[in-house]
């Protein structure tokens, strides 16, 4: 058993209470001492409170009082010693009572004002989740319980109550000095974090979400009693008024609560705090090198982001790209659809106008650091580039954005509207901020096809949904303006698309439906050369018939389906079966006479 001086000091009070209750001094205590030993053993306990022991840094951790720590002495060593639990049971002549109980450290300590001081529900002990005083009956016979993780702590074993928050992390800082309470925000969490720890009182801290339980929170604050550790709170929503009586119960403690926006006056603790704004400037080369090494900059990571992939790349085997790939894709493949660029120049038929257009932008992404960093220009407002494409469907608008990326050796996220816009208020513009967050960090193309509904004029504002739509459309301008990457929008309906976006779009790429030769070109390419043909008149088909790229595409597989059922080499007749059947899915009313000598095909 240990010889700790809390311990000799508790056997020996629990002696002398079983002693007076048997008026016989002579009785021995279980370690060997008398009971004339515990004026003594008190000098000790009291003196050793200035020390480094584990008993003497929980009481000064806490800054309990004198009485408090013999009572948390007392009461820790009889959960150690079950003897000393024998001989309570038998000091109230009831040996199968062997808990400590209010009354029990009533009769050791002789006096109410110290039970009530030390152990009411307002006394430090309960206030750092050390104790618990349970009740059982009568006032005298609530238990009074050591905290298991106390006990654990007070005997060397230095391992996480098993009740703490999940996210726990630890950090140290150099400086000691400080606010007993910080409130920070700022757009970015490691940031905040930084400077919750550098503002606030201490040089250790332990951080986390906010927990979800009474239970956790009692934890975290045991756990940050016992260790002399400051608390960073981090919140994503509100702190919840069970946190706030927490921190406003605990003022042995440091608190740092971070968020990304102000926090209302009403959630806040009712204790003195000092607001703090942490900024969102990019790492440092020291930052960036304590984390990933020697790894070039290649990428725009935000602090939090170069956090995350430093804690990454091990598994990468020191791959930047790949750690930074994983990190951007992770949220965003949830709200978008992950496209690997395979079209190329070839694939593209469109006009010179155009594909100057598109390689316009390519030079732009490609000389950004040359014209703002080389040069001085100033990005207004931000370095992205926001390309609007605007066409009937199949007109090329998805294969234009692939040819881009695919030069510039991005992957193009598709937005997938349906999953970013949401009906619960405050959501959509959450997602968007997360997609906008990840994409940054990638070098990503974000592209959006068939915006109409994101980006489309904003309305009169009638109800509550009318105004909520506009905010959403607001928030994705105001992203939009500082957003450092490439932005792809595709509509069906250019003339739909509010007026505050088409001022901040960059390069407007009408797709118009293809002419004449530009059809035959198309017709050409969707033929691969290895498929079998035989008479067939393309150039007619361009002349008479003005159908988009992708519609080209769809009626050149469809007839090759016709052909292969038949046995035969594709000919006019399945190519004009295979365009009556995409114009009439268009919605198109067919005349034979529009179809010459094929007009026969039209009643299959």
């Amino acid at each position: 058993m240990t010889d700790a001086t809390w311990f000799r000091f508790g056997s020996l009070l629990i002696h002398d209470l079983f002693t007076r209750s048997r008026d016989d001094s002579a009785t021995e205590s279980t370690d060997g001492s008398s009971t004339g030993d515990l004026d003594g053993a008190r000098e000790e306990l009291r003196d050793s409170l200035s020390g480094s022991s584990p008993f003497a840094s929980l009481v000064f951790n806490a800054g309990m009082s004198v009485d408090a720590a013999e009572i948390l002495a007392v009461a820790t060593a009889a959960e150690v010693d079950h003897r000393l639990r024998h001989l309570i049971g038998a000091a109230q002549s009831n040996p199968g009572s062997s808990v400590m109980t209010l009354g029990v450290i009533r009769s050791m300590f002789q006096s109410d004002a110290v039970v009530t001081a030390e152990l009411g529900p307002e006394s430090l002990l309960r206030r750092a989740a050390l104790v618990d005083v349970t009740a059982d009956g009568a006032w005298s016979d609530s238990h009074v319980e050591v905290q298991p993780a106390v006990v654990w702590a007070l005997l060397g074993d230095i391992a996480r109550d098993p009740q703490l928050p999940g996210d726990l992390e630890v950090i140290e800082v150099d400086r000691v000095e400080g606010s007993e309470m910080v409130v920070v925000t700022g757009p970015d969490r490691i940031r905040r974090r930084l400077q919750a720890a550098e503002r606030a009182r201490g040089s250790v801290f332990l951080v986390t979400a906010a927990p979800a339980t009474q239970e956790s929170w009692a934890a975290l604050v045991r756990e940050a009693t016992i260790t002399g550790a400051g608390v960073i709170i981090e919140l994503d929503n509100e702190l919840s008024a069970i946190g706030r009586r927490w921190i406003e119960r605990t003022r042995h403690l440091t608190w740092a609560v971070t968020s990304r926006t102000d926090i209302p006056y009403a959630q806040l603790p009712n204790r003195q705090w000092t607001s703090v704004a942490a900024g969102d400037a990019p790492p440092s080369d020291e930052e960036w090198v304590a984390r990933v090494g020697d790894a070039p900059r290649t990428h725009p990571l935000t602090m939090t982001q170069l956090d995350q992939v430093g804690r990454a790349i091990s598994s990468y085997g020191g791959d930047l790209d790949a750690a930074v790939r994983r990190l951007a894709s992770g949220r965003l493949e949830q709200l978008a659809r992950r496209i690997r660029p395979r079209q190329s120049w070839d694939d593209l038929v469109l006009s010179a106008n155009g594909l100057s257009m598109l390689r316009s932008i390519i030079d732009r992404y490609r000389l950004g650091d040359r014209v703002y960093d080389d040069w001085g220009f100033t990005p207004a407002p931000s370095r992205g580039l926001v390309a609007l494409f605007s066409g009937p469907s199949g007109t090329g608008k998805t294969m234009a954005t692939e040819v881009v990326a695919g030069e510039l050796g991005l992957d193009v996220f598709k937005i997938n509207l349906s999953a970013v816009v949401s009906k619960y208020i405050g959501e959509t513009e959450k997602n968007l901020e997360e997609m906008f967050d990840a994409a940054a960090a990638g070098n990503l193309l974000l592209f959006f096809d068939e915006a109409d509904s994101l980006i489309g004029k904003r309305s009169e504002v009638k109800d509550s949904k009318d105004r909520y739509a506009n905010i959403e459309v607001s928030y994705l301008l105001q992203r939009l303006e500082t957003y450092d990457g490439l932005v792809f929008m595709a509509t069906n309906f250019e003339k739909n698309i509010d007026d505050a976006f088409l001022r901040r779009i960059h390069v407007r790429l009408p797709f118009p439906m293809p002419a004449p030769a530009e059809r035959l070109a198309l017709w050409q390419r969707n033929l691969p050369p290895r498929a079998p043909t035989k008479n067939l008149d393309l150039q007619w088909l361009a002349d008479n018939f003005e159908v988009s790229g992708g519609s080209i595409r769809n009626i050149t597989v469809n007839a090759a389906f016709l052909a292969a059922a038949q046995g035969k080499p594709i000919e006019m007749e399945h190519l004009v079966t295979g365009l009556a059947g995409e114009l009439r899915k268009a919605g198109r009313i067919l005349q034979s006479s529009h179809f010459g000598e094929f007009g026969h095909l039209l009643d299959r």
